[in-house]
């Protein structure tokens, strides 16, 4: 059936069978999985998905693909096509906390205008996920796995790397979808952490303190952090952990500021 893509909704297909394949082959998923898709489009993942594992969930914003697939699919027993933006999308309240922590793995072709969105609502219900494979944008993956002192490094980089563990598996290129995108993607998987570091509320000041480092990335942490971390607090702080005076928000690690966030936490217990 001919379905002429929207471009309000950011809609690429993915058309090349080769990558479709190399896919399913890089996410190494189980029998007994469940899978939420994220975006199914015409359905070419969802068809190998259903194939392949015991239960998938396709989240898609557009009711006539979801038309579309409800009777393409209508053999497959084990999908369920829920028609809902996926930034709306309660999945707590869809698997009516019934099920087992960690069950899904989620798999999506991500529009770029909704990238940071998506990964946000994933990262709220991290309970329910063990990983995620994502099809991004190149340069927005780049962004996700940067290491200090590249200038993609950011506060985005440290906000995913601190729930996850990113990886980078495969390029593909713009050619492989239709209509063709400006720009190539990247294949990204993002394994979800067991154990965190800090608990929620220390989470908030670790953010708040990585927003504002890198607000300003020209300005030295100790200008950009002003009002929010004690010049003094500060000081002493980068004289235990050996680090720069003069240092700037993209020579940091992730670890150097949950450090800090922990560092601070003592100081106000002390007070």
């Amino acid at each position: 059936m001919y379905f002429k893509a929207k471009k309000r909704l950011g809609q690429n297909f993915l058309i090349d069978a080769n990558i479709q394949a190399k896919i399913i082959a890089a996410c190494q998923l189980e029998v007994d999985e469940s899978v939420l898709e994220i975006g199914p489009g015409k359905g070419a993942l969802t068809r190998l998905l259903c194939q392949k594992v015991a239960r998938v969930v396709a989240v898609e914003i557009d009711k006539d693909l979801c038309a579309m697939l409800t009777q393409d699919f209508a053999t497959f027993k084990n999908l369920q096509v829920v028609n809902q933006d996926i930034l709306k999308f309660d999945l707590g309240f869809f698997l009516l906390r019934k099920v087992p922590l960690k069950c899904f793995t989620v798999i999506g072709n991500i529009p770029y205008y909704i990238s940071t969105p998506v990964l946000q609502r994933l990262l709220r219900y991290r309970t329910y996920i063990k990983r995620a494979f994502l099809t991004v944008q190149k340069e927005f993956a780049r962004r996700i796995v940067a290491t200090p002192g590249s200038k993609e490094y950011g506060s985005l980089s440290c906000y995913i790397q601190y729930y996850t563990f990113p990886r980078i598996l495969f390029t593909l290129g713009r050619r492989c979808f239709s209509p063709a995108p400006s720009v190539d993607s990247s294949f990204l998987k993002l394994e979800f952490k067991e154990t965190l570091p800090l608990g929620s509320n220390d989470e908030r000041m670790l953010f708040k303190i990585i927003r504002n480092a890198f607000s300003q990335r020209r300005k030295k942490l100790h200008n950009s952090l002003e009002g929010i971390v004690p010049k003094e607090a500060l000081h002493e702080f980068f004289q235990l952990r050996t680090i720069d005076p003069g240092a700037r928000a993209e020579t940091l690690h992730l670890n150097d500021f949950i450090a800090l966030a922990k560092f601070l936490k003592k100081k106000i217990k002390k007070t």
